[in-house]
């Protein structure tokens, strides 16, 4: 059996990334990698980028660490109002003025993906789906657009995440896993959430998801702490998503 850990959007939430990685240490997994988006809307990116980068974890390059190594002033995300836009724009200029220089650098070298072959099974890894970093792969998506993803991925499992809710499914012959979010989970359940993928060495694949607590309080009102951060980041990981 080889086992897979994979987390992501951390989103500068250092003590929940902490804990994360201490569960997967206790699982000793043969493999781990990280889904991208280490900052936004938490109060702590440097100290998430540190820990990530001290343990030489590969890491794919998702919206926000494009958005912020690059410095395009923008994250590319998608906005259902103006008010979260407005919170949305308040969250970029924060970070940006925050992480260091050194660390922007390294966020312009993360990968766009990374692939294994583990027993036969061919493993892809991306942020947000084999097209686009930011494309929102909801479990409730058309079906017949989850197919047609499905059919170009050329793997047999696809993980990514973006959406920060955890879910797993055969689409046609490839399994789906979105590993769900370690720093700002939106699916009501606010403890930080990481997957491990088991694959035998006859080739079948398996998907377990973990929930971690962590000290939530402390990162909300370090948010609140921080006048250019709103307050709905720190009701969103009070809640789970559900504010």
């Amino acid at each position: 059996m080889t086992s897979i850990a994979l987390f992501g959007d951390l989103h500068g939430n250092h003590l929940a990334t902490n804990a994360v990685l201490s569960d997967i240490d206790a699982h000793a997994p043969d493999h781990v990698i990280c889904l991208g988006d280490l900052v936004g809307y938490g109060p702590f990116p440097n100290e998430v980028i540190d820990l990530v980068r001290a343990r030489d974890i590969p890491v794919i390059m998702g919206n926000y660490d494009d958005g912020i190594g690059f410095e395009r002033g923008d994250c590319g995300c998608a906005y259902k109002s103006d008010s979260e836009r407005e919170n949305g724009e308040k969250s970029v200029a924060w970070t940006d003025q925050h992480v260091t220089p050194g660390n922007k650098a390294w966020l312009r070298t993360l990968l766009p993906d990374i692939r294994l072959d583990v027993n036969g099974v061919r493993l892809r890894v991306v942020h947000g789906s084999p097209r686009k970093m930011n494309e929102y792969l909801f479990e409730d998506r058309d079906p017949s657009s989850l197919r047609r993803i499905a059919a170009s991925a050329d793997c047999d499992v696809l993980v990514f995440g973006h959406t920060h809710k955890p879910w797993s499914r055969m689409i046609g012959d490839v399994l789906f896993v979105n590993a769900g979010s370690v720093g700002k989970p939106k699916d009501g359940d606010p403890r930080a959430c990481w997957a491990l993928l088991e694959i035998s060495s006859t080739g079948e694949a398996t998907v377990t998801f973990k929930r971690v607590n962590y000290d939530i309080a402390t990162v909300a009102a370090a948010i609140r702490q921080q006048p250019g951060l709103p307050d709905v980041y720190a009701r969103d990981i009070e809640t789970g998503g559900a504010s």
